[in-house]
């Protein structure tokens, strides 16, 4: 049996952003118990947390997967995830100054899956790093691991590839809103004699990891988008009714 004291102060450490092993194995208290507490007791609005759903003892979907599909793009793209130098950890996403609009969707997006914690912007020479601490976005994010993205393998779990097939245009927002763009692109054709320039709008994506590319082929086709590769780090959507499509459910960023 443990007093009150003692289970608001292993409440207190877990509001801290401490995962349920480490605050066991520093208390010596089952993790059953202290998953209990955290529903029977009612604590400090700051101890009250949720447990992970993915490190909990039966792993779950963040509960809002359109702004987890969409959050996962941007931390392919432009995203990495640090740690803290006691304990839990920072997750950055690098957002252009150019594009306001953008910054605040992904504000937005980590605030949803980080909910009571703060998020924050931290400014740098031409881009906003948008930034959320947790203990668990290892956890939602299993891509993350030592070295740059593009020089080791890239792949879903099966339950992130569920989300991305209920969700394929917030997927496919999120890696264009990263590494992605809507140009006007144009060509010159002579007919009767006569030259002419025509323009023509195109959807770009680049990224270095061929994996992240695949990634995002997979799922233009999922969403009958046609792309072209026209070198080895580019996908093109150009053509009239892909175009349409992309205008429909991503657009220009803003």
């Amino acid at each position: 049996m443990y007093d009150i004291g003692t289970r608001k102060q292993a409440l207190v450490l877990m509001g801290e952003g401490r995962s349920l092993n480490s605050v066991s194995r520093e208390t010596g208290i089952s993790r059953a118990a202290i998953r209990s507490w955290q529903t029977r007791i009612d604590p400090l609005p700051r101890m009250r947390v949720s447990p992970c759903v993915r490190c909990r003892s039966v792993p779950s979907h963040p509960e809002d997967t359109a702004a987890y599909s969409y959050l996962l793009g941007l931390y392919l793209g432009d995203g990495c995830i640090s740690a803290h130098p006691r304990s839990g950890h920072y997750l950055r996403i690098a957002c252009a100054d150019a594009w306001p609009g953008l910054i605040d969707a992904c504000e937005a997006a980590v605030q949803t899956l980080n909910p009571g914690k703060r998020v924050y912007r931290v400014q740098a020479q031409g881009y906003v790093s948008v930034v959320g601490y947790s203990a668990h976005w290892p956890c939602l994010f299993p891509q993350h691991g030592p070295g740059k993205k593009h020089e080791r393998r890239i792949l879903l779990d099966s339950w992130q590839q569920t989300i991305v097939d209920a969700h394929p245009w917030e997927f496919i927002r999120g890696l264009v809103h990263s590494d992605g763009c809507r140009t006007t692109n144009w060509t010159e054709k002579v007919i009767a004699g006569e030259r002419k320039r025509y323009e023509y709008p195109r959807y770009f994506f680049t990224n270095l990891s061929s994996d992240i590319r695949r990634l995002y082929t997979d799922t233009l086709d999922k969403v009958d988008v046609a792309w072209k590769q026209p070198n080895a780090k580019n996908i093109s959507v150009a053509r009239k009714a892909s175009v349409a499509l992309m205008d429909a459910h991503v657009g220009p960023k803003h």
